[in-house]
């Protein structure tokens, strides 16, 4: 692990927070189920040391200390303090509550700093592109903030600026959170199970995408094509010639976050028709459409003014191909139906199998998982819960499931979060099984586009014009007995080593058996060469016969050695 000096500051940051965290009630509720320690075997050197002038560990390190440390670390840990915020399977419920805050309590940044990004991205002052510009954001994130204002045509909208200097701040912080993960992979337990480095980079991906407003502003368009069926789904559209990396405009949704509303507002809310549209919509961008939005939490779901539902920020989006959507499809009803097998095995089918991977162990505990939360009841499983909770304990046995399930899983208990405060009622695996019949309808029109069906006449086409030939040439082949049956068996030659050397022992033992009983009945002829006393070539004859014993013990145990860590590799 390479240190560079100017990080120093932010190592030291890190390792403070590290140290002031890693002896709270967080990491004793975490380590009782994973292992944090170091390796015995790493260099001295190695090993990290508490920081000095560390405070010792009192009460201050608090769920909503977290949350406040994280934020004045910087965007990028405040972008993961969101992140950790929808990861119940990670984190205890009292952190998850206190870093939810970060994801949309942020501090603002000033409206000076506004108008220069305004200028430099619209190329023009904020007076001349805007008839109005609120100069209070009504809205603070990690990677930006939302101002309202007005078009010069009164259309009203929201202008999403990305905070200044975030890329370059954010590709310091990454560094130095790489150089951390590869010290945690090489050393320790946890890392070599869970892998870092390869979560880092899915981390850095997203972030890099959500900074990309331009994005973001395709994301809209495409998400509003796909979702134009569901009435009572509103997607804000962008303003064409108004965004560009840094700077995006988009229609302004009239209405109140989802998380605001009172139980009295939410009581004259029609919330059953909205939760199973919502839902609806969900399960078509990830089984269907192949995108879906990605962050759905509560601050990111609105109540328009009309009672419908929009969604905004989507920054982060995910993205499912064909193969992995039947793979999705099944492990989703097989959770919902409570059948813990066929999700032991849809999981095992689509994931990457490591060395150590204990596959009985798995689904052993994947079927204990689904059936604990089947004898709760089915209405009660929480079906992006469980999603997370079959990828943790696939990690613990060796397997590395594909991060569209894990992100499914985020995704699904945002969405449960959301459903059942639109509708306290809502049962999300009766939805599953409600629509998962329209689902497989709609796959499967989707893929008969005339491109595919072209593609399988010309196949048909190629196969019905050479049958005639081909069936010529195997008639042939029997009439005149030339057909014959070729045999590839993959195992063959491990087969025939190993009956080759059970002949080369057997025979080996024979000659050395012949040797003793020839030397038995030597001893019984007197001859004038001896050896201690006894006929000389009886003597040589049982020395050669302990000698080859001796050699024959000694080849078994390497060879069969060797045999056993050939077949493990």
């Amino acid at each position: 692990m390479k240190f560079s000096a100017s990080h120093l500051k932010r190592y030291r940051q890190i390792v403070a927070l590290l140290w002031k965290y890693g002896r709270s009630d967080l990491v004793q509720q975490m380590s009782s189920e994973e292992g944090f320690g170091v390796d015995e075997s790493a260099p001295a050197g190695d090993q990290p040391s508490p920081p000095a002038n560390t405070p010792p560990a009192t009460g201050e390190a608090s769920p909503e200390h977290l949350a406040d440390d994280l934020e004045a670390m910087g965007p990028t840990y405040v972008k993961l303090g969101q992140v950790l915020a929808g990861r119940p399977d990670l984190l205890p419920d009292a952190y998850l509550k206190a870093l939810a805050r970060l994801q949309d309590k942020v501090k603002p940044f000033p409206y000076a700093e506004v108008e220069e990004i305004v200028m430099t991205e619209l190329g023009v002052r904020v007076s001349k592109a805007f008839s109005l510009f609120e100069v209070e954001p009504m809205a603070a994130a990690s990677l930006g903030q939302v101002h309202r204002a007005k078009l010069r045509d009164g259309r009203a909208v929201v202008v999403k600026v990305q905070r200044p200097k975030i890329r370059q701040q954010i590709a310091e912080d990454f560094e130095v959170l790489e150089q951390i993960a590869a010290f945690l992979d090489g050393h320790t337990a946890l890392g070599r199970r869970h892998r870092f480095l390869v979560i880092l980079a899915e981390f850095r991906l997203a972030i890099q995408q959500e900074l990309n407003y331009e994005r973001e502003a395709h994301n809209l368009i495409t998400l509003g094509k796909n979702l134009r069926e569901f009435k009572l789904i509103q997607v804000p559209q962008p303003v064409p010639d108004y965004y560009t990396r840094s700077l995006l405009t988009m229609d302004e949704v009239q209405g109140r976050k989802i998380t605001s509303l009172s139980p009295l507002a939410r009581m004259d809310l029609k919330g059953a028709p909205l939760a199973e549209e919502l839902f609806k919509a969900y399960l078509q961008q990830v089984l269907v459409d192949g995108m879906f939005h990605a962050d759905p939490h509560p601050g990111n779901v609105f109540i328009t003014d009309d009672g419908r539902i929009a969604l905004i920020d989507l920054g982060m989006v995910g993205h499912t191909a064909p193969a992995m959507q039947e793979g999705l499809l099944k492990i989703l009803v097989a959770i919902s139906e409570g059948n813990g097998e066929a999700a032991a095995e849809v999981a095992i089918r689509m994931s990457e199998k490591l060395e150590e991977f204990k596959a009985q162990d798995f689904r052993r505990r994947i079927t204990q998982l689904v059936a604990l939360r089947r004898d709760q009841g089915l209405e009660q499983l929480n079906v992006g819960r469980s999603v997370l909770e079959v990828s943790g304990i696939a990690q613990d046995c060796g397997l590395i499931v594909p991060s569209e399930l894990v992100l499914l899983g985020k995704t699904m208990l945002q969405l449960d979060e959301v459903g059942r405060v639109l509708d306290p009622e809502f049962d999300t695996n009766a939805s599953i099984r409600r629509n998962v019949s329209a689902l497989m309808s709609q796959r499967l029109r989707r893929e008969l586009t005339q491109g595919n069906i072209y593609s399988t006449l010309l196949e048909m086409k190629d196969f019905t014009s050479g049958l005639p030939s081909r069936l010529n040439r195997i008639m042939d082949a029997v009439t005149n007995s030339e057909l014959e049956v070729k045999v590839k068996a993959s195992d063959a030659k491990l087969v025939m080593d190993g009956m080759e050397k059970i002949a080369n022992r057997i025979t080996m033992g024979i000659v050395l058996a012949g040797l003793i009983v020839g030397a038995s009945l030597l001893m019984r002829v007197a001859t004038p060469f001896q050896l201690f006393g006894f006929p000389g070539l009886a003597i040589l004859c049982f020395l050669a016969a302990a000698a080859g014993s001796f050699w024959l013990v000694i080849s078994i145990f390497v060879h069969d050695y060797q045999g056993r860590k050939k077949f493990q590799r």
